[in-house]
């Protein structure tokens, strides 16, 4: 009896290794999943939005593996993300933090915001007004934002949101962007750090993986425990929502 239940003991850690081992497989190799905490990406992504990013898209570098742990630089089976890809990245200061944001510059572009309008290598990136986008803060106030379809060089559509166009980063100098590098720009136009500001160029190597796919949302008005309110802080018209 004692050896039965030692056997059945070490098949337990067996499958519980082997599940792990698989997990991280999936990980590394294929999916990851990350949330959305906050609203740089708005309209496309919301606070509270959970999302897979698929880490083959663009080769392997030591990001796509947990804690970066693996020493080896450059990318591996490397493929050139295209512009106006939604893409997970670590933050260039510290290697560590992951962003989200959409790719508008390529290596070799020049990017450049006047009066709130993107210029890419000197022609204006063409956007045309839709309806506000309606949201409430944390506050629980509504909150109107004026809402655009931009189209960038080549017919790639997306939503973004200007509350101006003499913001914070409505002016800025012309980006050169380097070889091997890329420029990203939240949705949220004026509300978001990105290449425009302290993030500066994301080098390829830091590339983690493209947004493909929503799996869950909630509006954050429930706890884990209060379950009874789950269904009305689950935005279910927004699950498997695939990414522009």
């Amino acid at each position: 009896m004692s050896k039965k239940k030692n056997d059945g003991f070490w098949e337990t850690i067996q499958t519980v290794f082997y599940a792990v081992l698989v997990a991280l497989a999936i990980r590394t190799f294929l999916f990851e999943p990350f949330n959305i905490p906050s609203g740089s990406m708005r309209p496309t992504l919301l606070i509270g939005d959970y999302l897979f990013v698929s880490k083959f898209s663009y080769g392997y570098s030591k990001h796509s593996f947990p804690l970066s742990f693996m020493p080896f630089s450059g990318r591996v089976l490397a493929d050139k993300p295209e512009r106006g890809d939604v893409i997970v990245f670590k933050l260039p200061r510290d290697n560590k933090t992951d962003y989200i944001k959409r790719i508008i510059g390529l290596p070799g572009d020049t990017i450049q915001v006047q009066d709130g309008r993107l210029f890419i290598n000197g022609t204006i990136v063409q956007r045309e007004r839709m309806d506000d986008f309606v949201y409430r803060n944390p506050y629980g106030s509504q909150i109107r934002v004026a809402q655009f379809v931009e189209t960038l060089p080549g017919g790639r559509t997306h939503l973004i949101l200007e509350e101006g166009d003499n913001r914070r980063f409505d002016n800025t100098r012309e980006f050169k962007v380097p070889l091997d590098h890329y420029f990203m720009m939240g949705d949220n136009r004026d509300n978001s750090e990105d290449s425009r500001s302290q993030v500066g160029f994301v080098p390829a190597e830091n590339l983690v993986g493209r947004a493909e796919i929503l799996f869950f949302s909630t509006d954050g008005t429930a706890s884990i425990l209060e379950f009874w309110k789950w269904p009305t802080a689950t935005r279910f018209s927004r699950f498997f929502d695939s990414l522009n």
